[in-house]
């Protein structure tokens, strides 16, 4: 949106003629190049993605630390992050950078990073995994990369360009029956258990199948492309879903309203993204102080 001098009421701020809103936030932001920046997306997320599965086939089974309960870390996430932080510095220094292992201070202009999304699962030798990689303005994704190294899959998303996976264009499911829907949902230790399944038995008795596959990152990224109708979470951090939540937007599904601002980008806070149809339903039956975005914002 435009930004607006103090003071300076909406209802009353004039735009000459034949200059539209958008051609101020363009020029606004006419400074921060987006055709640049996807460029070099593309190509780090690729890096970054060989060297992920480099570590992957290289891991000596059992050796990771932990951050926490059931919160993993193995030196593959370090390797991969300050691969992305070197070539982010490099290209685009004055871009601030806010990454799950290192830290940083969100700005006007902030990649966001993920180096191992579904550690767990990659600690443990699982190959569901992925590396995500976002670009936000004034804590707005415009950009996003999700992949998985050991599928070779790669999807990428720019605010009103559309989604793809390996360079084909890709669209959230169409289904409106309940029993057949499938919902993935995520876990997190920051709320309590009961909460988590009075949510999974909410879904469970609508007739939808729940699963949960250990990787949020990946989770939208299924429901972008169709593989499954739904995902929610209460509590997720902006380098696991911010990406995600942007190529639902733009594969034609619905999210929620959080994250909003730039200072959401530090914060955790509550997900869902799900097919059209199967929306409001599945948003009554998750987690208390989960809500959509409204349809003219949420949906293209």
């Amino acid at each position: 949106m435009a930004v607006l001098a103090r003071g300076v009421r909406p209802s009353t701020f004039q735009i000459s003629e034949g200059l539209t809103l958008t051609d101020l936030t363009a020029t606004a932001d006419s400074h921060i190049c987006l055709d640049a920046r996807e460029a070099f997306l593309k190509t780090v997320i690729r890096k970054a993605a060989d060297r992920a599965l480099e570590g992957f086939n290289q891991r000596i089974a059992g050796q990771f630390d932990t951050k926490g309960p059931q919160d993993f870390l193995t030196e593959t996430d370090l390797a991969v992050e300050d691969l992305i932080r070197r070539e982010i510095a490099q290209s685009f220094p004055d871009d601030a950078i806010l990454g799950e292992e290192g830290g940083g201070t969100p700005g006007e202009a902030t990649w966001i990073i993920d180096p191992i999304d579904g550690t767990a699962n990659f600690a443990r030798g699982v190959p569901h995994f992925c590396v995500i990689i976002a670009f936000c303005l004034k804590g707005r994704c415009e950009l996003g990369a999700i992949a998985h190294p050991v599928l070779d899959q790669t999807y990428l998303v720019r605010r009103g360009k559309g989604v793809t996976k390996n360079g084909q264009k890709i669209r959230v499911t169409r289904t409106r029956d309940m029993s057949m829907a499938c919902v993935e949902m995520g876990w997190s230790r920051r709320h309590p258990i009961e909460g988590y399944l009075n949510t999974q038995r909410s879904i469970l008795e609508l007739g939808a199948n729940v699963r949960r596959g250990g990787s949020g990152g990946l989770a939208l990224a299924y429901v972008a492309e169709g593989s499954s109708d739904g995902y929610l979470e209460v509590s997720m951090n902006s380098w696991d879903c911010v990406a995600g939540l942007l190529m639902v937007e733009e594969a034609g599904g619905r999210v929620g309203t959080w994250p909003a601002t730039l200072e959401d980008l530090t914060q955790t806070g509550p997900v869902l993204a799900f097919t059209p149809a199967l929306a409001p339903d599945l948003a009554d039956a998750a987690f208390d102080g989960l809500a959509l975005k409204p349809v003219a914002e949420g949906m293209l």
